[in-house]
C-alpha cells in the first residue's frame, strides 16, 4: 500500500538548497573583492612577449602540484627533422600546431611546430624545438588556458 502524503523531508531539503544557493554568490563576491587573496592563489605568472605575443609561464609550487605536468624529450630524426610524442602537440583555433617547452625549472613557453607526419603516436616535425628540448606531454592544454586566461 502506498501513501498519498507528500514526504515530510521535501520542504526541509528545498529550504536547505535555497539557503546554499543564495549563500554561494555572496561567498564568491567576498573572495573576488580581495585582490591580495586572489593573487596569492594564482598558479602561474604570465609574461607576454610584445613582439611575438607568446607568453612565458612561470608556475608556482602550488601550480605545479595542481597541474601534475608530465614531460618528454624531443629526439633527433633524419636530416633536420625531429620527433616528439603526439601527446605534446596542441592545435590552436586556427589549426596551427604548438608544444610547450620547459626551458628552466617551473618555466614553460609555447613554441610552434611544423608537422610533417604523425604515425603511431609519434610526430615527425620539420621545424620546432631542437632535439633534447623538454616538452610537456600532460597538462599542455591547462598551460594554454593559463596563457590566454581562459579561466576567467
Amino acid at each position: 500500500m502506498t501513501s498519498q502524503q507528500p514526504p515530510r523531508r521535501l520542504p526541509l531539503a528545498a529550504a536547505a538548497c535555497a539557503a546554499i544557493l543564495f549563500a554561494l554568490p555572496a561567498c564568491a563576491q567576498t573572495t573576488a573583492a580581495t585582490p591580495a587573496a586572489v593573487s596569492a592563489n594564482e598558479p602561474a605568472k604570465v609574461e607576454k612577449n610584445a613582439a611575438t605575443g607568446i607568453a612565458k609561464l612561470t608556475l608556482t609550487e602550488k601550480g605545479l602540484e595542481r597541474l601534475d605536468l608530465k614531460t618528454d624529450t624531443v629526439k633527433a630524426a633524419t636530416g633536420t627533422s625531429v620527433t616528439l610524442p603526439y601527446a605534446a602537440l596542441l592545435y590552436d583555433s586556427s589549426g596551427k600546431t604548438w608544444v610547450y617547452t620547459n626551458p628552466a625549472p617551473q618555466v614553460y613557453q609555447r613554441q610552434p611546430v611544423t608537422v610533417s607526419k604523425v604515425e603511431s603516436g609519434v610526430v615527425t616535425a620539420s621545424a620546432g624545438p631542437a632535439a633534447g628540448t623538454v616538452v610537456v606531454t600532460v597538462g599542455a592544454a591547462e598551460l594554454f588556458g593559463a596563457e590566454f586566461d581562459t579561466a576567467h
